[in-house]
C-alpha cells in the first residue's frame, strides 16, 4: 500500500514524537504553485559546453580547491538568462523563497547509472549533473559542506537507503517534516540546491516548500511575539551523527518583524514551554496551509532560500531497483567570512 501524500497535522511540537496521520482540514497539495523557468535549447547547449570545462578525464576531483576554482571561473560564463535569474533571486527570493529551473542537462554521452543505495552517498568525480548544480550554486554564493555530514562532500546524493526508511533525513522515505536546513547550526546554508537526476517512478515523492512570507499573515500578533523570543531548542539531524546536545535557546522568527527569517525544524525543534508549543503548532499550520508541492522531474533544480523558506518531502515507497528518485544537493553561503573560523585552511568544509 502506498504511503500517504499529505503532511500530517502537528501532534506534538517536540522532536521524537510521531506525527499524526490526519492532514489539516481543508489542505491539499494542489492549491499552490511556483512558476518554473524553462531552460532554452540554446542556453542548455551552452551549459553543456560549459560543463565540459570541468568534467572528464584529467580534471581534479570535486572536493579539491582546484575544482572549485575552475567551477567559480566557469560560472561567470553561464548563459545570461540563467545569470539574470540567479542574481534576481539572490536580491529578493520573492514570496515563496524558491527558484525552480527546469530542463537542465544532467547526463553526458554516457547513460545515467543506477540510483545509489548506500548510506552517505556522495559524488566525488565531476559529472555533468554535479557540474551543473555546482556552477549554478556557486554563482549564488560560496559552495560549502559540513564535515559531520557525509564526510564533508560538496555534492551529496539524496536517495532512499534500505533500512533508513523511517529516518528524518535525506536517506529516509517516510514523510520528511518541514525544516530549515541544518537549523541547529550557527552557519547553516543560505541556499539549498536540489537537482533531480531521476524522478520518483511512483509519483508519490514531492518536495514541499513553504515560506514565512506567505505564512506570516496567518499568524496572530501574540504568536509572532512568542516565536520571536528565545524559547526553542533545536537538535542536529540524524545525518550529522551524534554531536552531543543542542545549541542554546533561540527564536524561531529572527530579524525584521514585518519580514523575518525563520529558523525551525518540526522534527528537531523543542519548544521550552506551553506557550511556545502552541505558537509552534500555529506556525506549522500556517506553513501547511500555504505549502507548495513540487513533483521534480529530470533536469529540475529547486533552489530554496534557507532563510525565508522551509522544505520537506512527502512519503513514498522505494523499490531499490536502481530506478528510485535521485537528487543531488549542494549548499551555498552568501558570506564565507562568517564561517572562516570553522573552515580549516580556508577551505569549503565546516568542521
Amino acid at each position: 500500500m502506498p504511503h500517504t501524500h499529505t503532511l500530517p497535522a502537528l501532534a506534538n511540537a517536540t522532536a521524537g514524537n510521531a506525527p499524526s496521520e490526519n492532514p489539516p482540514a481543508g489542505n491539499t497539495l494542489a492549491e499552490n504553485a511556483v512558476d518554473g523557468h524553462e531552460t532554452r535549447e540554446r542556453d542548455r547547449a551552452d551549459l553543456v559546453a560549459l560543463t565540459e570545462r570541468i568534467t572528464g578525464a584529467g580534471h581534479p576531483l570535486i572536493d579539491t580547491p582546484e575544482w572549485l576554482t575552475h567551477t567559480l571561473d566557469a560560472s561567470s560564463r553561464l548563459p545570461l538568462a540563467l545569470r539574470a535569474l540567479l542574481r534576481s533571486f539572490r536580491h529578493d527570493p520573492g514570496p515563496d523563497g524558491v527558484l525552480l529551473l527546469r530542463d537542465l542537462p544532467v547526463a553526458g554521452a554516457e547513460p545515467l547509472r543506477e540510483t545509489p543505495t548506500v548510506p552517505g552517498s556522495v559524488e566525488r568525480v565531476p559529472t555533468t549533473a554535479a557540474a551543473v548544480v555546482s556552477l549554478l550554486m556557486i554563482h549564488l554564493g560560496e559552495v560549502i559542506a559540513f564535515r559531520n555530514e557525509k564526510g564533508g562532500a560538496l555534492v551529496q546524493n539524496v536517495v532512499p537507503v534500505p533500512g533508513k526508511e523511517d529516518s528524518q533525513s535525506n536517506a529516509g522515505s517516510v514523510l520528511l517534516e518541514l525544516h530549515t536546513e541544518n537549523a541547529f547550526h550557527d552557519n547553516r546554508p543560505d541556499y539549498v540546491g536540489l537537482l533531480c537526476l531521476r524522478g520518483d517512478p511512483t509519483g508519490d515523492a514531492k518536495l514541499c516548500t513553504s515560506s514565512i512570507r506567505r505564512a506570516l499573515p496567518l499568524l496572530s500578533a501574540a504568536t509572532r511575539h512568542v516565536l520571536a523570543e528565545p524559547r526553542f531548542l533545536t537538535e542536529p539531524p540524524p545525518s550529522f551523527g551524534r554531536l552531543g546536545g543542542v545549541r542554546s535557546a533561540h527564536p524561531v522568527l529572527l530579524g525584521a518583524s514585518e519580514d523575518p527569517n525563520v529558523l525551525v525544524d518540526f522534527a528537531a525543534t523543542h519548544p521550552l514551554d506551553e506557550g511556545a508549543k502552541a505558537a509552534m503548532a500555529e506556525l506549522r499550520e500556517a506553513f501547511v496551509a500555504t505549502m507548495t508541492p513540487h513533483r521534480l522531474r529530470v533536469g529540475d533544480l529547486a533552489i530554496v532560500d534557507n532563510r525565508v523558506a522551509v522544505h520537506g518531502r512527502t512519503s513514498f515507497t522505494p523499490r531499490y531497483d536502481g530506478a528510485d528518485r535521485w537528487l543531488e544537493r549542494v549548499y551555498a553561503h552568501l558570506d564565507n567570512r562568517r564561517s572562516r573560523v570553522s573552515r580549516t585552511g580556508g577551505g569549503a568544509v565546516l568542521d
